[in-house]
């Protein structure tokens, strides 16, 4: 599959062709902040940031989400049958997305995507999307993703890799999917070798930009029992406000809670993001809490990230290195220290 490379004065006008064949969500301005967001033209995109303040994984696993619907009427033949709500599935395009947010999908594909459970609407929205990444030139101060299995110029789980080179996109062609899109769209030019040599010199340049480091390998060495009693929890809980916001900027946090709400006759079923760092989080019906301190649901988010999900999976860490839980949290805590205190 070879890359080929089209104009950026050209690419505004494939943007606008693909939008007639998918539903095109890429990075948008809102304010104070870049979101992705599904747009309806070209000209809403904006890829002036370095990286969006919240991550896609929306697209795939919305913020709230109906699931079912149904009827309480004791008089009706449908009372308390869930009937599924109807979703729209049809092909979809993410445009812009940073590598360590598609690798953050191959991460959740170990929750959402297994050989004994299959969640239908994560499997058919990974089927049906297309990913068009967009590598990063110029990581943020706070990219680590270099550590973790990642990188600003890496292809995996993309189906195209968009590089910025002057006036033109190269465009890695990685999967099958990729190439199919740029087929149907007559984008033929195959890119020269001088291009791919800018490419390569960008990469180079981005990479040696990363400054942040940090020591995940070792991770899986150490005892569970002796990282779970450390002291340095407390001094990392201390300023920790539980607002939950690194939970949901991260793109690899999968939690939600399943709540039903009802009006009158009908109700419906809710999915919703729920987060480790809230106070209601593992409250038990019998009204125990498990994790009633704030040390114990803090320690349980990067236990899971950094230590459980690393012996379950052997896939490295739950973290990509993005860096938004270091920019986004209100009090500073930041997980690039977590990672060294667990190691020390």
């Amino acid at each position: 599959m070879a890359d080929r490379v089209i104009k950026k004065s050209e690419f505004i006008e494939l943007i606008d062709r693909l939008l007639e064949s998918y539903r095109v969500y890429a990075p948008v301005r809102q304010q104070d902040m870049t979101n992705f967001q599904e747009i309806s033209a070209a000209d809403q995109v904006d890829l002036s940031l370095a990286n969006t303040t919240m991550s896609p994984k929306s697209i795939m696993l919305p913020q709230s989400e109906t699931m079912f619907e149904f009827n309480v009427d004791k008089t009706s033949d449908q009372a308390a049958i869930l009937r599924e709500t109807e979703k729209d599935l049809s092909p979809r395009l993410i445009f812009g997305i940073r590598p360590c947010d598609a690798k953050a999908f191959q991460l959740l594909d170990l929750n959402f995507d297994t050989v004994a459970y299959k969640d239908p609407w994560w499997v058919a929205r990974r089927k049906t999307t297309t990913l068009m990444g967009l590598a990063c030139n110029a990581p943020c101060s706070t990219c680590f993703c270099t550590s973790v299995g990642s990188g600003p110029f890496a292809p995996e789980g993309l189906d195209l890799l968009l590089v910025d080179v002057d006036d033109y996109f190269l465009i890695q062609v990685i999967t099958e999917k990729g190439e199919k899109l740029l087929n149907e769209e007559g984008i033929e030019t195959e890119a020269a070798g001088a291009m791919k040599q800018a490419a390569l010199a960008s990469e180079k340049s981005s990479l040696q930009s990363i400054k942040s480091v940090v020591s995940a390998a070792s991770l899986a060495q150490h005892d569970t029992k002796t990282l779970f009693d450390s002291d340095f929890w407390e001094e990392v809980q201390f300023a920790c406000i539980n607002c939950g916001v690194c939970t949901f900027v991260c793109p690899t946090c999968w939690c939600f809670d399943i709540q039903d709400e009802v009006h009158k006759d009908n109700g419906i079923r809710l999915r919703n993001w729920d987060s480790c760092m809230f106070p209601l989080f593992t409250l038990h019906g019998s009204g125990h809490n498990p994790r009633a301190q704030k040390l114990q649901r803090l320690r349980q988010r990067f236990m899971h990230k950094l230590k459980y999900f690393v012996d379950k999976y052997d896939k490295g860490v739950a973290c990509v290195g993005c860096g938004r839980c270091v920019q986004q949290c209100p009090v500073n805590i930041d997980i690039r220290e977590v990672f060294r205190l667990m190691n020390d």
